[in-house]
């Protein structure tokens, strides 16, 4: 398969450009890191290949190379951010710009998010609740200080 380019000239493999696309909606703080991405395609590459090789089908190789792929991202703080800022105050933000605000405040809630241990299934825990509300307070406050 053809290698296609980015925005910044880089070439991506189909793993790869998926990885961004993906990055992109849900992680894009970590859209830029290219080292990251390629990384991550090389090994679900090598992953569908190999499994190919052990005599998996198409089908269960292709999920074993996106389980490699998408591993430790399926939980978003940045998606969190979008839902409470759309959840909790759609009178202060309008929905249009609440993926422009969360990326925005996503830097100033590492604090808040390095207090929790984040996996795939996070959102399912009874911890991400307690994330969420104190989520919610430390966006309360940055819009309370004028960020908008």
């Amino acid at each position: 398969m053809k290698n296609a380019k980015n925005k910044t000239g880089q070439e991506f493999s189909y793993y790869g450009l998926s990885l961004l696309s993906y990055l992109r909606e849900n992680h894009p703080d970590r859209a830029g890191d290219t080292a990251f991405i390629e990384e991550r395609a090389n090994a679900a590459a090598e992953m569908y290949s190999n499994a190919i090789k052990d005599g998996q089908t198409h089908i269960e190789a292709e999920e074993l190379a996106s389980a490699e792929l998408f591993r430790g991202l399926h939980f978003s703080p940045y998606n969190t951010l979008v839902h409470i800022l759309w959840n909790e105050f759609s009178d202060e933000i309008p929905e249009d710009k609440a993926k422009e605000i969360a990326f925005q405040i996503l830097p100033l809630c590492n604090e808040v998010l390095d207090k929790y241990t984040r996996s795939d299934d996070f959102a399912s825990s009874p911890k991400y609740d307690e994330l969420f509300t104190e989520l919610t307070g430390t966006v309360e406050i940055l819009l309370e200080d004028g960020l908008q």
